[in-house]
């Protein structure tokens, strides 16, 4: 079955594991066994720190607002319309450098929740 979510019925909560970071998931392990897709926000001054995933890979496309990515082994700078595909394995982070909220699209797969 399709799933389909207007802007007004997305719902952000504070996430489990990072202070600072609201998450709204769209799409979920209870969903489909294929992918979990969620979108972030992230305060200016917050780091979601250098992690992997096994076995997921990580799709990221940059909603708004502008900060730091760690991929391929160095922090570079992201803005507002940036996409960032990241293998399994492969060390990667994000952090906020802006003035305001740094608001991601997330897409796992398989699904990580």
């Amino acid at each position: 079955m399709a799933i389909f979510v207007r802007k007004e019925e997305i719902e952000f909560k504070d996430h489990p594991k990072f202070a600072g970071v609201k998450i709204a998931i769209l799409v979920s392990s209870k969903d489909t066994d294929r992918a979990s897709i969620s979108m972030l926000r992230i305060e200016p001054g917050v780091e979601i720190p250098i992690h992997t995933h096994d076995p997921q890979v990580d799709s990221i496309y940059v909603l708004s607002g502008e900060g730091e990515a760690y991929v391929n082994g160095s922090w570079q700078k992201i803005k507002t319309g940036d996409y960032i595909f990241v293998p399994a394995r492969e060390e990667h982070g994000v952090k906020n450098t802006g003035s305001g909220e740094l608001e991601l699209f997330i897409v796992h797969s398989p699904p990580l929740f």
